[in-house]
């Protein structure tokens, strides 16, 4: 009797596992583990912004100089048609989400009165000495629902206290809490490591500067060559590496030290921080306005954008207003030619009427890993996922319904929520290669060199990569302003 009983017990017990095994197969597949370091949920939002706009303004905007002396009289700052609204209505023409304003540059004139110092517009015949452009702005960026980024220089030529280590780095962290205490929320504050030449030495505070921004206001970026949420591409350029990691080892790396400029320039395939490269680059020569420049032309933006944007980056571009207070006309005019046309490339994605195949997916075809994911207007959360971590150069197809397709730029995106992962890649065109690279990250953009491509098949095969590859979007465009031989539109 006790042995029938075992007996029964362990058919039972069988049987059980059977049926569990079953039920455990029908469960819908995990995604894969996530490949570290990750982007924080600012650093994600950020990353989607891919254009934001730079405002050098100050004393320098009336003197036609870059850096200025530092002895400048405020009275000479008077920006008679001053009209922030006009600064964010440009912005937003251009499809710009983030200005960031130039509070105080190296001259140490502040463009708010700060209680800290006299010389700023307190002793300006703007507006009697009552005004306030920091306030300006943040007001008028607030009535079209656009973000607000503050630089503040650390280095000024006008305070005395500069060179002497504590008093000077106790005044900088004075102004920084006034700025970010006084004005509400600032997206991303902007720091670099100019020094004085009279004094070379001068050691700035940035960990306790750090540590009070994220006090104040937890969800800002904070930019420097060292991060520690975005970090210099290590040119005025606006180019990053043709390979462009995110991710770095922020202990490798120190503010103000150009001997990291490559380093900061590529990223670091086994970085152990998350740190994102801003392309900054203004749309003139100068960061101030000049009489005498005018903007680059449509093509030159362009070639920025391809290798800002398009290497993974964001492109901070400079738009610096005039002596009258304004945005200049042919600048704004430039700006709206600008997003004319990246809307005009990329509003079209001729992948979308293609069918999409995969050399395989992960969980099989009900597994909500398949191919289609790339063609959703998600970008960061849906994805195509091979079968196998293993497996030997995963591909994704686009195939033409039999008319051909015509495109002379590829897209390409990776699930960054995820970590980046994708080392090399490969691009086919009815067996023949017309690209290939190496990182891909939030967006990398293939401007074929032999101009227009025309073919059916379309095989983007992923050669290495840190885990199993994921590709949450691709594209097939048609750029009208690109002409590979060298002679393109003004």
């Amino acid at each position: 009797m006790s042995e029938t009983r075992c007996s029964l017990c362990l058919i039972t017990t069988l049987f059980l596992l059977f049926k569990f095994a079953i039920s455990w197969q029908e469960l819908a597949p995990t995604p894969p583990l996530p490949i570290l370091p990750l982007p924080a949920f600012s650093q994600l939002k950020w990353q989607q912004r891919e254009l934001i706009m730079f405002l050098h303004f100050g004393v320098n905007t009336f003197t036609d100089s870059e850096w200025g002396t530092g002895h400048e009289n405020p009275a000479i700052f008077n920006p008679v048609g001053l009209d922030a609204s006009q600064w964010v209505s440009t912005a937003v023409d251009a499809g710009v989400s983030l200005v960031i304003l130039t509070a105080k540059h190296h001259d140490g004139f502040c463009l708010w009165p700060s209680k800290y110092t006299d010389h700023s517009v307190i002793k300006s015949p703007w507006k009697n000495g009552k005004g306030d452009v920091v306030q300006e702005l943040v007001n008028a960026a607030k009535a079209r629902d656009i973000d607000v980024g503050l630089y503040l220089s650390p280095w000024d030529r006008h305070d005395r206290r500069y060179g002497h280590d504590l008093p000077y780095n106790e005044y900088y962290l004075a102004q920084l809490q006034e700025l970010l205490k006084k004005y509400g929320s600032v997206r991303e504050i902007w720091f670099d490591g100019a020094k004085g030449p009279n004094a070379p030495n001068m050691s700035y505070y940035f960990t306790d500067w750090f540590s009070m921004v994220k006090e104040l206001q937890s969800s800002i970026n904070i930019f420097s060559d060292a991060g520690p949420d975005v970090r210099w591409v290590g040119n005025e350029k606006g180019f990053a590496g043709t390979t462009c990691w995110s991710t770095i080892n922020r202990t490798s790396l120190s503010i103000g030290n150009a001997s990291i400029e490559h380093y900061i320039n590529t990223g670091d395939p086994r970085g152990t921080d998350w740190l994102p490269p801003e392309c900054d680059v203004s749309i003139r020569d100068g960061w101030f306005w000049h009489k005498s420049e005018s903007p680059k032309k449509l093509s030159q933006l362009l070639e920025i954008y391809y290798n800002s944007v398009g290497r993974n980056c964001l492109m901070l571009l400079n738009v610096p207003p005039n002596s009258t207070g304004l945005i200049s006309e042919a600048d704004a005019h430039r700006l709206r030619e600008f997003r004319s046309a990246i809307d005009t490339i990329f509003s079209t994605n001729l992948a979308e009427k293609c069918y999409i195949k995969a050399s395989s997916q992960r969980g099989g075809k009900e597994g909500g890993f398949g191919p289609q994911n790339v063609l959703d207007n998600d970008h960061l959360w849906t994805y195509w996922a091979p079968r196998d971590v293993d497996e030997d150069d995963p591909w994704i197809e686009i195939r033409g319904s039999g008319e051909g397709l015509r495109f002379n730029v590829i897209r390409i995106q990776e699930a960054i929520g995820l970590g980046q992962r994708i080392k090399r890649h490969e691009i086919y065109v009815d067996g023949k290669q017309v690209a290939k690279g190496t990182t891909v990250g939030h967006k990398r953009l293939h401007r074929l060199e032999m101009g227009m491509v025309h073919g059916e098949v379309v095989r983007i095969r992923i050669r290495k990569s840190k885990g199993v590859p994921l590709i949450s979007s691709v594209g097939l465009h048609f750029d009208p302003f690109w002409h590979p031989n060298g002679q393109r539109p003004k």
